[in-house]
């Protein structure tokens, strides 16, 4: 039984996307769906299933980091049969080359979580996005008139860094540092799940500026048309 989304069988969608902050997901469901219904309130961490273009789609807030949004993940995929789960979140970028508002697709999610070392112990698991999600993703980002990012995001479990670890990542090739991404892929694995992140950059970390909350909040639409587009094409 569910703990922390409390939704009657039948109210989520098979395809699910997961801002972590909750009124993100407000966002998307009164300016993306059609007929949404708020199916969850609990703690504040909003629901909403609607239809886009056509097809059913929810969203789902997760709160900030990976054991928050590892609770929702787990009883989506758990509970309400889940089948795509698309994380729509932010990130801070790392590389020269990449600009504040770029849409990055994170193929694979680096991590310094405590989370996969208490599941694998000495073995490393390789948390990955699904093709088919990433293809949709690049497609839909395309006929949008963006040329996304594809590569390595980092999910952090710190978001104040004070050893600058951030550089280590970039100097292996990650393109944004994160908080949730690794959580979801991994849990996509476990349940035989489909996942994907779209992150857009709301601050450069290595080069310095940022976006504001209300921004990061509300203006960020083209990385939800883009995700929206890759659960439902």
């Amino acid at each position: 039984m569910s703990t922390h989304i409390n939704a009657p069988e039948g109210a989520i969608a098979d395809a699910v996307l997961l801002p972590g902050d909750p009124l993100r997901a407000k966002f998307i469901a009164e300016h993306f769906l059609e007929d949404a219904v708020c199916y969850n309130e609990v703690r504040g961490m909003y629901g909403f299933t609607g239809t886009y273009k056509g097809s059913r789609v929810s969203v789902q807030g997760t709160g900030m980091g990976q054991p928050s949004l590892s609770i929702y993940v787990t009883e989506l995929f758990q509970f309400y049969n889940v089948q795509k789960a698309v994380r729509v979140g932010t990130c801070g970028a790392v590389q020269p080359d990449i600009a504040l508002r770029d849409v990055i697709l994170a193929e694979g999610a680096c991590s310094d979580s405590g989370l996969n070392t208490m599941r694998f112990g000495g073995m490393h698991f390789a948390p990955v996005a699904d093709f088919g999600l990433l293809q949709n993703a690049h497609e839909a980002a395309r006929s949008l008139g963006v040329e996304p990012k594809v590569g390595l995001c980092v999910s952090s479990d710190m978001f104040y860094d004070d050893k600058a670890n951030w550089k280590l990542w970039a100097q292996y090739g990650a393109l944004g540092i994160e908080m949730e991404a690794a959580e979801l892929y991994t849990l996509a694995a476990k349940f035989r799940r489909r996942a994907l992140a779209v992150l857009t950059v709301s601050d450069h970390i290595l080069l310095g500026g940022q976006t504001s909350a209300e921004e990061r909040q509300t203006t960020f639409t083209t990385m939800m048309k883009i995700a929206l587009d890759a659960v439902t094409r």
